[in-house]
């Protein structure tokens, strides 16, 4: 699962990058106006898998993982018949969300494009730039539409009218500064837009990108849209903190008042926001979280881990994670009734612990 990581020149963009992949970008790449993006694939934070380390001892531990894509920097001016470049759309959209970074912390030596720091502006801003690059989409769809529309058959015309019927609504919504993952819209509808790569279609994570005066009261931000969540985190402290070792980074926490590193709860949130869940693997020679969409059935998860699983599927078994913590072990657990037998259409919940039968 790839992210995007979005924002104005001098937001700070490749600092987050740089704190939720404990990478090294240099942060002022993006000066000369280059494209070529950084690109890193991290583990997301789960205590779970410590526990459950702890417990069988296995040889190895795999958490699941996600990858950001830091971009250069959007304009916050684009207009009507300008659009972005052409590799920029490319990169953002083949992600399968947006992390959008919008500055609030001031610095004198990291000068803001506007002359000024202004959440809410700037906010605005990138969201019109997506919505312009929507825009544009649909208006060349539309035109291709009325042209073919009159001389298809009956039934593959009945279709396009409802396509056209359709990006005539979300075009409508757009220009009323209403993003397409806020749409309402039927699961036959998802279906007809999904190859055109709408960027205000996508999962958007708000990341307010605060100073470190800030920390301790970041300022409040409403996002009220649909599958979109906010997650203040100073950019400058995070990149410094990933670069230290576990010891040194918990005492520089304690001389901030820092309980809990944000990268985590960015990269969490993430996760969460994709839709995304894991499930849990154990034994001796490996403890692993797999990553599947919520409402996965069983058969469909033991595919996560082969193929052949999936394919000669008998049965799983099924043991929440606190209920085989709470057992202290999964012969206990068995003992007290915890460990279930489940069929293919079980819906596999994050967490589970699955252990699954098949015969190919």
């Amino acid at each position: 699962m790839k992210i995007a990581i979005i924002g104005l020149p001098n937001s700070g963009k490749t600092t987050v990058f740089n704190a939720l992949t404990r990478g090294t970008a240099e942060t002022t790449a993006y000066a000369s106006g280059q494209l070529e993006p950084n690109l890193a694939t991290v583990k997301v934070p789960d205590n779970r898998l410590a526990v459950l380390t702890g417990m069988f001892k296995p040889k190895k531990t795999t958490f699941a993982d996600v990858q950001y894509v830091d971009v250069a920097g959007l304009s916050g001016s684009r207009r009507e018949g300008e659009g972005l470049p052409p590799a920029l759309l490319n990169y953002l959209g083949t992600a399968d969300a947006l992390l959008h970074v919008v500055r609030t912390f001031e610095d004198s030596a990291v000068p803001h494009p506007e002359g000024s720091v202004d959440l809410m502006r700037d906010l605005q801003a990138v969201d019109l730039e997506l919505a312009f690059a929507d825009l544009a989409i649909i208006e060349r769809r539309l035109q291709r539409l009325n042209a073919e529309i009159t001389k298809m058959a009956a039934r593959e015309k009945e279709l396009r009218i409802t396509e056209r019927e359709l990006l005539l609504r979300l075009q409508a919504g757009l220009e009323a500064e209403i993003p397409i993952r806020a749409a309402q819209m039927s699961e036959e509808e998802e279906r007809l837009i999904r190859g055109y790569q709408f960027l205000t279609a996508k999962p958007l994570l708000l990341v307010p990108n605060v100073g470190e005066d800030q920390l301790s009261a970041p300022p409040t931000v409403t996002y009220a849209h649909p599958r979109s969540a906010v997650v203040p985190l100073c950019g400058k402290i995070e990149a410094e903190l990933a670069q230290l070792d576990d010891e040194d980074a918990q005492t520089f926490m304690e001389d901030l008042g820092i309980t809990t590193p944000a990268r985590e709860l960015v990269i969490q949130q993430s996760y969460t926001l994709l839709g995304l869940i894991s499930f849990l693997t154990t034994g001796p020679d490996e403890v692993r979280a797999w990553t599947i969409r919520q409402q996965t059935p069983a058969v469909e998860a033991a595919g996560a881990i082969h193929s052949d699983i999936q394919r000669g599927f008998i049965r799983a078994e099924v043991v929440a994670y606190d209920d085989l913590i709470k057992a202290g072990s999964m012969t206990e657990a068995k003992k007290q009734g915890t460990v279930r037998m489940e069929g293919k259409t079980y819906i596999v919940q994050d967490g589970d612990i699955c252990h699954f039968l098949f015969n190919v």
